[in-house]
């Protein structure tokens, strides 16, 4: 049985592993032309039809649609959901962008009527669904996205097995048969050379790899809506470059924080030995000649279905209710999804503190929590359930009193104008997740706050009268480096919940006015539309030099890559090669020595007895001349390859040259004083000291500090501090300093 490691993933990936029924057949494509064929060997396209509009594809796990079945006439139902973020995105496009969605539906369809639903969701939605059979949405989605994947993006390792699905491949192979099956829906749309592609969260990262092979130059983006974990946590996942691997077939990677990125980079540069660097304010990744950009931007709200939440009827009638209920009481509010991460039954625990140190507000204040239905099942989510229930009780049966219940939990789907309602009476809104991709409640709730004139009628407040807010935010969720003027704390200490709350009710008017007024200006500013329209921006950026370069693609399953190259290049034929080099009657072949004689992985530094016959096999035809061209000392070199007779050696990059064994070394003429030495040498030793894994290597002409066996992080930094210290004692010596690929190296100016 072949290692799992060499299992082709491509093919894996559109097996029939689960004996499932197959997709419907092709759908009509939107553009005017197909595209079909029309691939080369490097990638390039045949030339399409200048009719063809530009499109932005959107994919998603579902589709921003909601279904149901008639029950009396059997035909299915379809509607836009207005809430989807999807949906609410297309503000930032321009008006003559084409946008269409690929996704699944959030029903079963049934087999039979997938290829009609498929032609009514195109025509009337301009929604491709993606059909995923029940056995591979299971082991795909409750499997490996959400028992898997997401608890580890949020820090959970699966330590115990009662707590945490350890890792299954079969789990894993479903993730790669669905983001297959995605993948071939998109390829079906999509015009490659005008067509822009973007892909949403966590359940789609293998997708950019079999969408890159497909289209070499497709015009590709990804946002990640949860946690990128550190590479503490992500280095524990069993398919950890795979992913990563897949991810960096994008064009733009999109993050909502710069921790996020900053865990992203560190795994790249961790695992897969890659370095970023900032190019014009924008973080760039070098990958095979192609640049992978990040994009660092948190998702914004949409202000227009906001504030015609705040004015529909039925919230000004809901606000009445508020009043008259909690009358005389200050209202904290959270709104939070039932699942092990959203930190409610902390919040439960400080309120019940807060209490007890405060006893003046026990009658005074009130937390209402609302809890939507969870997203997933499983043993740890009802535990959490069952604490909160059983916290909230307690707490009530000691702290209430007729009349008064300190915490009210409203466990059912709350519709948004009911929650608006809520948010437009809350003095203070607590979001205390212990770990939160984004959570858009602060922003809902600033924008609520703000009110409309309808609000302020049923709040019976004056339309000039100032607005007040108050946020308690945990530090571990999205959107809190965008909230400066939140409380922000540490979710897992219930005593500074309970401080945070305190100080939240018992602020100065004053003081809530100017912090709300800072959050206003940010929300509204910062709302969806201009979140899709900076991500589109990027990517436009980072696609415009696609067909400005040669591209190959190599490597096989999720270790696929382009490589990109500047048109100047030239792909060598090996026929040709063979050709001239027959016909010719002198030849110089040059032969680097680390990564090409021998590898760079390799411990062993000295050559094998097969690279030992083959240097003698091509050193025995009269009409070649052979070098090995390295940057080593002479000694090792001439120790190595001393059975070769006929080799020649310039070691420590032609500062000694040797035509053959029976030659002498010659030195590069020049005249040079090495007194440079006694100052460089001491300077590096104190560096090597002071990091564990480096080392020095001297050569006659050379000094130079290696780090490629320290920490990445400490190793790099050390290297730019060695640099400006070598620079600042060397600045009257006749050598340069120079950094290269993990060493710092001083040498003659000449």
């Amino acid at each position: 049985m072949a290692s799992s490691s060499y299992i082709s993933l491509m093919d894996l990936a559109s097996g029939d592993m689960f004996n499932s029924p197959q997709t419907p057949e092709r759908i009509s494509r939107v553009m005017t032309v197909p595209v079909d064929g029309g691939i080369t060997d490097d990638g390039d396209f045949d030339s399409l039809s200048s009719e063809c509009c530009e499109k932005t594809i959107i994919v998603a796990n579902f589709l921003p649609l909601q279904a149901q079945k008639d029950i009396k006439s059997g035909q299915w139902l379809f509607s836009f959901d207005e809430d989807s973020l999807l949906l609410q995105m297309k503000d930032g496009f321009s008006s003559d962008t084409i946008v269409v969605y690929v996704g699944s539906l959030k029903v079963d369809v049934d087999p039979k009527e997938q290829d009609e639903v498929s032609k009514t969701l195109l025509e009337e939605f301009n929604c491709v669904p993606t059909f995923l059979p029940p056995d591979l949405q299971k082991k795909f989605y409750h499997g490996f996205c959400k028992q898997y994947l997401w608890p580890l993006f949020h820090y959970m390792l699966p330590m115990c097995a009662d707590y945490g699905n350890r890792f299954d491949r079969l789990h894993w192979q479903a993730y790669l048969s669905a983001n297959k099956i995605f993948a071939d829906k998109i390829i079906e749309v999509t015009n490659p050379e005008k067509d822009y592609v973007w892909v949403h969260d966590y359940h789609l990262m293998a997708l950019p790899t079999f969408l890159r092979k497909h289209f070499h130059r497709v015009k590709l983006g990804f946002f990640l809506h949860s946690p990128f974990p550190s590479s503490e946590i992500y280095r524990t996942l069993p398919v950890r470059e795979e992913i990563l691997k897949a991810l960096l077939n994008a064009d733009l990677i999109g993050f909502h924080t710069f921790d996020y990125a900053r865990h992203f980079l560190t795994c790249c540069s961790r695992i897969l030995g890659l370095d970023h660097e900032s190019k014009r304010g924008h973080i760039g990744l070098d990958y095979f000649g192609r640049t992978v950009y990040m994009k660092i931007l948190p998702v914004g709200i949409h202000m227009g279905q906001l504030q015609s939440s705040l004015n529909h009827p039925s919230s000004s009638t809901k606000v009445k209710e508020i009043v008259a209920k909690f009358n005389g009481k200050r209202i904290i509010i959270g709104v939070d999804d039932m699942d092990i991460f959203k930190g409610i039954s902390l919040k439960v625990l400080a309120m019940e503190q807060l209490l007890q140190q405060h006893p003046e507000l026990q009658g005074k204040v009130v937390l209402i929590q609302i809890v939507n239905p969870a997203r997933s099942t499983g043993k740890d989510v009802q535990e959490a359930k069952r604490e909160i229930y059983e916290s909230t009780e307690r707490i009530n049966d000691v702290f209430g009193f007729p009349g008064y219940e300190p915490v009210v939990l409203i466990d059912r789907c709350v519709p948004f104008y009911e929650k608006a309602a809520y948010y437009a009476c809350a003095e203070c809104c607590i979001v205390n997740a212990v770990r939160d991709g984004m959570n858009l409640v602060p922003y809902k709730y600033i924008v609520c706050r703000q009110g409309t004139s309808r609000m302020d009628e049923a709040l019976q407040i004056a339309p000039e009268s100032p607005r007040t807010s108050m946020l308690v935010v945990s530090e571990f969720i999205g959107c809190s480096p965008s909230l400066s003027g939140a409380i922000r704390v540490n979710p897992w200490s219930i005593d500074a919940l309970a401080d945070a709350l305190n100080m939240a009710i018992t602020m100065p008017g004053v003081e809530k006015q100017i912090r709300h007024e800072k959050h206003y200006r940010y929300v509204s500013s910062h709302d969806v539309a201009y979140w899709s329209q900076s991500f589109m921006q990027d990517l436009e950026r980072a696609c415009k030099e696609h067909y400005n370069r040669h591209c190959w693609g190599f490597g096989f399953g999720l270790s696929f890559r382009i490589l990109s190259i500047s048109p100047s290049f030239r792909k060598l034929s090996i026929d040709h090669i063979l050709s001239v080099h027959r016909r010719t009657c002198r030849r110089a072949i040059f032969l680097d020595y680390d990564g090409t004689v021998v590898p760079h992985s390799s411990i062993i530094k000295s050559p094998g007895p097969e690279v030992i016959l083959f240097m003698n096999s091509i050193c025995s035809d009269p009409k070649n001349t052979v070098f090995i061209v390295s940057g080593r000392g002479k000694n090792s070199l001439s120790d190595w390859f001393a059975q070769c007779e006929n080799l020649g050696i310039a070691a420590e990059h032609g500062y000694f040259i040797r035509w053959n064994r029976r030659s002498e070394w010659e030195t590069f003429p020049i005249a040079i004083d090495f007194g440079w030495k006694r100052i460089a040498e001491p300077v590096m030793q104190l560096y090597t000291e002071a990091t564990d894994g480096s080392f020095i290597e001297s050569k006659e002409s050379a000094l130079v500090w290696h780090h490629q066996d320290a920490d990445p992080d400490f190793g790099s930094s050390q290297a730019k501090e060695l640099l400006d210290h070598l620079e600042n004692v060397l600045a009257n010596e006749p050598v340069v300093v120079k950094r290269g690929h993990q060493i710092v190296e001083v040498k003659p100016q000449a």
